[in-house]
């Protein structure tokens, strides 16, 4: 072999030897396109439900801190800007917030729905017969529709009715005014709440009651620990921040009670609540404004409630094994 070919092999060897494997670059290309495929993957997923949560929940509040600033009577198309006079207006009436006296008794409720619906999950989370019966009887009511609610004990509490009647037969005669006195309205219309909304509570606290560990109650049962021990040392700090979680739901809606009250007495009596004035502002007396103002200062209410029961109450991180 000549030098000539010597030389013209050796460089086709080199050459061979720094090329780039066959498909390098395309293999790297598929990779990269895979990689950001995966990425985009989840936001593709998410693009519906952010549209619509955008589209039904922010793009509304937006409007309605636009509408706050206006005179807006909800029909005109004339909007005259009208600054922080509309704020101005409820901060200088105490009377608009007398109605959050009202709330007082549905979050007394709400302290007595969490209890009941606390012993109620407590008793269905051990071995109870027809526990699945109870449970889809005492969960029932929150299925119902609240329209249908009211309807139904707007009977109920009528005079001579449903309930004047039983109690009749418990031997408490007499014709109540439930709906029309307002020493019994608000706490009928408190009463109804427990009922509705308890078997949600109860479901909430018997899910965190069936995630604690099986052994911690044999453990507790060998060493002799009766129910009402098990449930101080195990269950309540188990799901405590279940319970913290209802109380921070029952103080917010308590704040915002509307429907039962509105289709019952609408706000008749001394039931009227800040939901319900808030609506007859916009809707009776025409002033949008004004109500996009109060619904703005209930919003706000409702954070700064629930911030400072989260510093009160902070979240802590249970751990049972």
């Amino acid at each position: 072999m000549t030098v000539v070919h010597k030389t013209r092999a050796a460089t086709r060897a080199a050459g061979r030897r720094g090329a780039p494997p066959p498909g390098g670059t395309a293999g790297r290309s598929r990779a990269g396109g895979r990689r950001r495929a995966a990425a985009l993957t989840p936001w593709l997923f998410l693009a519906a439900p952010l549209t619509l949560l955008v589209m039904f929940t922010y793009v509304p509040v937006a409007d309605m801190i636009g509408y706050s600033f206006t005179d807006w009577d909800g029909v005109s198309p004339a909007r005259s800007f009208v600054g922080a006079d509309n704020y101005a207006d409820l901060v200088t009436r105490p009377a608009r917030f007398e109605v959050f006296l009202v709330s007082g008794f549905y979050l007394a409720a709400s302290i007595v729905q969490i209890a009941v619906a606390l012993y109620f999950a407590t008793v269905l989370g051990f071995s109870t017969r027809f526990r699945n019966l109870f449970k889809g009887l005492l969960f029932f009511p929150y299925l119902i529709n609240g329209v249908a609610v009211g309807f139904v004990f707007l009977y109920f509490f009528q005079p001579d009715g449903t309930l004047d009647t039983l109690l009749r037969l418990a031997g408490v005669e007499g014709r109540h005014l439930w709906l029309g006195d307002p020493d019994l309205a608000n706490p009928s219309l408190a009463g109804v709440s427990v009922w509705r909304f308890m078997g949600l509570n109860m479901v909430l606290f018997l899910g965190a009651i069936q995630s604690i560990p099986p052994h911690l109650y044999e453990a507790a049962q060998l060493d002799g620990a009766n129910r009402w021990q098990q449930f101080r040392h195990i269950i309540a700090p188990g799901i405590k921040p279940v319970i913290s979680l209802s109380f921070v739901l029952a103080v917010s809606g308590s704040l915002a009670v509307f429907e039962i009250p509105y289709i019952m007495t609408g706000g008749a009596n001394g039931t009227e609540t800040f939901v319900i004035q808030t609506v007859k502002l916009a809707f009776q007396f025409d002033k949008v404004g004004l109500a996009s103002a109060s619904a703005v200062v209930l919003l706000l209410l409702i954070l700064l409630v629930t911030w400072v029961q989260s510093r009160l109450i902070p979240e802590e991180r249970v751990e049972l094994s």
